[in-house]
């Protein structure tokens, strides 16, 4: 992988964002060890994507840093574009509703930043291109349009086009929405590969399973702040917040 550096490859300290008079986080801090997924867990509002969203410099933040992969962000405005190119070559965010642009196929979706942005020649593009969407299982959906792919097809080629600049730190805002558990425990998989890479993942989520099943670490968000972290299977097995056993409570009540 390109742009290796040593010690974590995300470091988020005291990270504080506002909306008028709500706080939506409250001094958020943690760290991301390359080859590690953290599964950021929480109900509905407790700040999850708001936290991916600061990270990729998709939103401003009032108070505290971030670093990804040496490239750090202070609180203020959200730079302009020009000003975040090196962290755009280290993070790659997938979003939930997978954001493919629905009149290009699963190829060119994957080709138009390396070709367009970082003005790859064509042939190398669609040669990293292709070898992505075979690696992640939808190679023979290269020419099928969004609309033509399922949901679990859409977000592989989603994720082929976050890594073809091959990014140190990999985003993911609740990825199972849209997938059957076998897709979910596919994907897990998938993630689980990525980390072996060397690649570092933080992944917004509410789904327990798949946060045992792909996730390292996991830490628990409400209201805005961290209120447990830890290994997943000992924070799962042994829960010391209150707000991660309503979490558990809510997960089998689902199922």
């Amino acid at each position: 992988m390109a742009n290796r550096v040593t010690g974590p490859t995300l470091i988020v300290r005291d990270l504080c964002v506002r909306r008028g008079e709500r706080e939506v986080l409250r001094g958020v801090s943690f760290d991301v060890e390359p080859g590690t997924i953290l599964a950021l867990m929480g109900t509905s509002g407790a700040g999850k994507s708001t936290i991916l969203r600061a990270v990729a410099a998709l939103e401003p933040f009032e108070a505290g840093s971030i670093a990804v992969g040496g490239v750090a962000r202070a609180a203020g405005p959200t730079p302009p574009e020009s000003q975040l190119r090196e962290l755009r070559a280290r993070v790659g965010m997938v979003f939930q509703s997978h954001a493919l642009f629905e009149h290009l196929t699963a190829l060119d979706n994957v080709t138009l930043a390396p070709i367009h942005v970082h003005r790859w020649s064509v042939d190398r593009a669609n040669e990293r291109a292709r070898a992505l969407l075979e690696s992640l299982g939808v190679g023979e959906r290269a020419e099928a349009h969004p609309r033509q792919l399922s949901g679990g097809e859409a977000q592989r080629v989603a994720i082929a086009r976050v890594l073809v600049l091959d990014p140190l730190l990999l985003l993911m805002d609740e990825p199972t929405s849209a997938l059957d558990p076998a897709r979910r425990g596919a994907l897990a998989s998938t993630l689980r590969r990525l980390a072996g890479d060397g690649r570092a993942l933080v992944v917004a989520t509410h789904d327990v399973d798949f946060a045992r099943a792909a996730a390292d670490r996991m830490a628990v968000l409400f209201e805005g702040r961290i209120v447990e972290e830890g290994r997943t299977a000992e924070v799962l097995a042994s829960p010391s917040e209150a707000a991660t056993r309503q979490l558990l409570r809510g997960e089998a009540a689902s199922t």
